[in-house]
């Protein structure tokens, strides 16, 4: 039953980068053995099948890459995938030492204006505002970058 459980969880891992947690959650809603799930778990982080660094360095590359998310968005992805939040750390900080974070908000806010140069109102400023902090940008930095964008100025 163990190398069932095992096969399971490699043919889960060859369609997408999962990390131990997910993989457990699936594994045991599709009623696997407990034990059966901690061998093929301990077996797949043996030989690096399983490995959550390398999950959350796939999510921050992917989140700040494609979706031009922020650090702190970043991080909650990677946590809620279920791996340890020093772990999240270290590998946003990793990947944050490699991009210019500012040059990620301008592409963040350019996308959002769909090629306009200029903030349209007080109302559009304060959407954008929002909009950016919950997509995990410093909360200090959108204000000085709408601020530049402003149609009051």
């Amino acid at each position: 039953m163990s190398d069932d459980t095992y096969l399971t969880a490699l043919k889960m891992l060859a369609r997408r980068e999962l990390s131990e947690a997910q993989l457990r959650q699936r594994l045991t809603r599709r009623q696997h053995d407990p034990d059966a799930i901690d061998a093929a778990l301990a077996r797949l982080k043996t030989d690096r099948s399983l490995d959550d660094e390398r999950v959350a360095g796939a999510i921050a590359r992917s989140e700040t890459g494609i979706k031009k998310r922020g650090r702190y968005r970043v991080t909650r992805q990677i946590e809620a995938a279920g791996i340890a939040a020093s772990v999240a750390r270290r590998v946003v900080e990793e990947t944050f030492a490699a991009i210019d974070a500012d040059t990620l908000l301008r592409d963040a806010l350019d996308r959002r204006l769909r090629g306009r140069t200029r903030i349209a109102d007080d109302k559009e400023f304060q959407r954008l505002y929002r909009y950016l902090v919950a997509q995990g940008f410093e909360p200090d930095r959108v204000m000085t970058l709408l601020r530049t964008k402003s149609h009051r100025t």
